[in-house]
């Protein structure tokens, strides 16, 4: 990326000394950084797909549903289902992930300062700074928790209009429990504020959804992706849970027909079959449990986890060296930028034995 921009170029100032987001992409190693399903769709979902496609490959000469209603009423089905709640698919708006999801609602929402506590999701900051939205940063403690008073005296003493809580946390995998967030909501609230519940997790949890409370609590606003318990990382699919008013302000400065006819038709596919997707969150939980055991074991330090991932610490060297060492082994993990910790994805069991082979060989 240029770090000195020409001066022909009108770049926001704002924007010179940003780096654009990603994880390293290296060929020929095992991928365990980017939180992504280790499992492949299963079969009957692949099936029903190409069964499928060929209804939307025939018209991709006309615009998709602009709506996208159907995929918003599956949706709604699919949380309703898991939670207990009674949405429609005018509670729910859907994109190209949810950082779009984000991104409109800075865009939307973003004229007062947008707070968050850190460490957690680094693209909400930057996010910010590119739809030039105001960000401000709140601390958690050093276990990584929210001390909540502290986050209500934040709340009110920046009044932002965007309050942003992710749980289960990234990177530390942290929880928030579901009578913080009401304590939140109600901070929010008193300052005409909207919190931002990040939920891109919520199915490796067993932690109540915060989709429960917005009956009660209009101001809350859900995110949520299909990236990661449906496996669904490379089809590009987000959505929220709001109030109706909600949805209505993100449809201002969402792009007309942001979202393609394949993308909605094969999320579609695979929410008919969320069963058997779910199945495989239920694996990779076991998975998470095993792999946590068997890095105390090891004599390292774990983050409790209610995410696919798991934070770690206790290291020898530093963390940027174990990272190197564990990628030249040929297993690629994440430095998320905590100093002395280390973020590892949880991968199928024998990619676990794996990564835990090479860490033993370290030490």
């Amino acid at each position: 990326m240029a770090t000195n921009w020409p001066s022909w170029l009108p770049l926001r100032a704002s924007l010179r000394t940003l780096s654009p987001y990603g994880a390293p992409q290296i060929p020929n190693v095992l991928s365990l950084n980017t939180n992504e399903n280790p499992f492949e769709l299963p079969g009957e979902v692949v099936d029903a797909i190409m069964e499928k496609l060929p209804q939307v490959l025939t018209r991709l000469n006309r615009y998709p549903d602009r709506d996208a209603t159907k995929l918003r009423t599956l949706l709604a089905n699919y949380i309703n289902t898991a939670s207990g709640t009674n949405f429609s698919q005018v509670n729910i708006w859907a994109a190209n992930g949810s950082n779009e999801i984000l991104q409109t609602l800075m865009l939307a929402l973003g004229e007062r300062p947008a707070l968050g506590f850190v460490p957690s999701y680094s693209v909400h900051p930057l996010i910010a700074q590119t739809t030039g939205v105001e960000w401000r940063a709140g601390n958690r403690r050093e276990n990584f928790t929210l001390d909540i008073s502290y986050a209500i005296q934040e709340i009110q003493r920046i009044k932002p209009g965007l309050t942003f809580i992710t749980t289960p946390n990234n990177p530390t995998g942290t929880n928030l429990p579901i009578t913080d967030i009401i304590d939140l909501a109600k901070a929010t609230a008193e300052i005409n504020g909207v919190l931002v519940v990040d939920e891109a997790y919520a199915e490796f949890s067993d932690e109540l959804s915060a989709v429960t409370l917005l009956g009660t609590h209009h101001n809350i606003v859900v995110v949520r992706t299909m990236s990661k318990a449906f496996a669904f990382a490379g089809a590009r699919v987000g959505y929220l849970v709001a109030q109706p008013e909600v949805i209505d302000a993100c449809l201002i400065t969402r792009l007309p027909y942001h979202l393609s006819s394949v993308t909605q038709a094969i999320a579609e596919v695979a929410l008919t079959h969320s069963t058997a997707l779910m199945a495989e969150v239920a694996q990779l939980k076991v998975e998470r449990e095993r792999v946590c055991a068997a890095l105390i074991a090891l004599g390292y330090a774990v983050a409790p986890s209610a995410a696919n991932f798991l934070l770690f610490s206790g290291f020898k060297r530093t963390s940027p060296e174990i990272w190197k060492e564990l990628v030249d082994a040929g297993i690629l993990i994440r430095d998320v930028g905590i100093t002395g910790y280390l973020r590892v994805t949880i991968g199928t069991p024998a990619e676990n034995e794996r990564f835990l082979a090479a860490l033993k060989a370290l030490k």
